[in-house]
């Protein structure tokens, strides 16, 4: 559980150099349709921004909460666009009741569904969709980064400090937009938009989604305690340090729900403690690779809307 300076030293470093030089790599190509490729690059860098304010909300960089709230405006709101406070409240929700049809709003019915009973209860755009998510699932994370976005600025009412994280989401995307269509004319511009924030939304999908996706959805007849709540439903993605570095530490999922404010760094060190205890009481610990975890998640996705599709017939 010790803070790990010297690692977020050089990882926010790292970080920080693939960002800028992402946008130093767009305005040295300039007018042209190789910037398609460095708009790739940049949602990648997006992504691992998201990763250190996903540790930020966590208090996994400070102590104080303070410095991490500062950290995660900065971060967050002004760099990527993305509103730390609604989404540092919407993730606290869901580590308190993973994948829990009432409590967690990773898993409430919106586009898709995610029970039985969600895709039965649905109507409209989620009940069509329902029928065939798992083939619709990757083309709608193109979606996922605009969403994150406009999701923001809908909850500034709810959120504590609102004004100011409106203003600072504000700052981001005329800084954002601006510096895109100063340097490509519009119709590249737009493209280079749709591109960016397509991959954006498939990183950042493949990040989260592994997790906890085709893993037990849980009601309120369940009646869990703390560690079979968040062990039962969560999944560890194998994969080495390349995989680390990928998912920011989130593919030790189960470690990362036992022990939230721990380092992502450290999470490697406890994965043997928590598989071993669970294997002494009896919980299964599931563990997986990126493609199997992917398959695991389309399989239940698949399985879910099957009332559906049987309407339809």
């Amino acid at each position: 559980m010790e803070r790990r300076p010297a690692y977020y030293v050089i990882r926010i470093g790292l970080v920080a150099t693939l960002f800028a030089g992402g946008w130093a790599l767009f305005a040295a190509v300039g007018d042209s349709w190789w910037q398609l490729g460095v708009a790739a690059l940049l949602a990648v860098a997006f992504a691992q921004v998201t990763l250190l304010a996903h540790d930020l909300a966590h208090g996994q960089v400070f102590r104080s909460r303070r410095r991490s709230r500062i950290a995660g405006l900065l971060v967050g709101n002004v760099t990527v666009g993305l509103s730390y406070g609604w989404w540092m409240d919407k993730h606290t929700r869901h580590h308190a009741n993973p994948n829990h049809e009432e409590h967690d709003p990773d898993v409430a019915p919106d586009i898709l569904v995610w029970s039985r009973r969600q895709a039965e209860a649905s109507r409209g755009l989620p009940r069509f969709i329902g029928r065939w998510q798992a083939f619709l699932f990757f083309p709608l994370l193109t979606l996922e980064g605009l969403n994150l976005k406009v999701a923001g600025f809908r909850a500034l009412r709810r959120v504590k400090g609102g004004r100011t994280e409106g203003l600072l989401l504000v700052l981001h995307n005329l800084a954002y937009l601006c510096g895109v269509f100063l340097v490509l004319p519009p119709g590249k511009a737009l493209v280079f938009l749709a591109v960016h924030q397509a991959c954006y939304g498939v990183y950042l999908g493949c990040t989260f989604a592994p997790n906890h996706k085709g893993m037990p959805v849980l009601t309120a007849e369940d009646s869990l305690d703390f560690l079979r709540r968040q062990v039962l439903t969560s999944r560890n993605v194998r994969g080495g340090r390349l995989m680390n570095v990928a998912l920011g530490g989130l593919n030790y999922q189960i470690e990362h729900h036992l022990f939230p404010g721990m380092p992502s760094a450290n999470l490697r060190r406890a994965r043997p403690i928590v598989r071993e205890y669970c294997r002494e009481l009896g919980v299964p610990y599931v563990e997986c690779g990126l493609v199997e975890s992917w398959a695991q998640a389309m399989r239940h996705l698949h399985a879910v809307g099957a009332p559906l599709r049987e309407v339809r017939t």
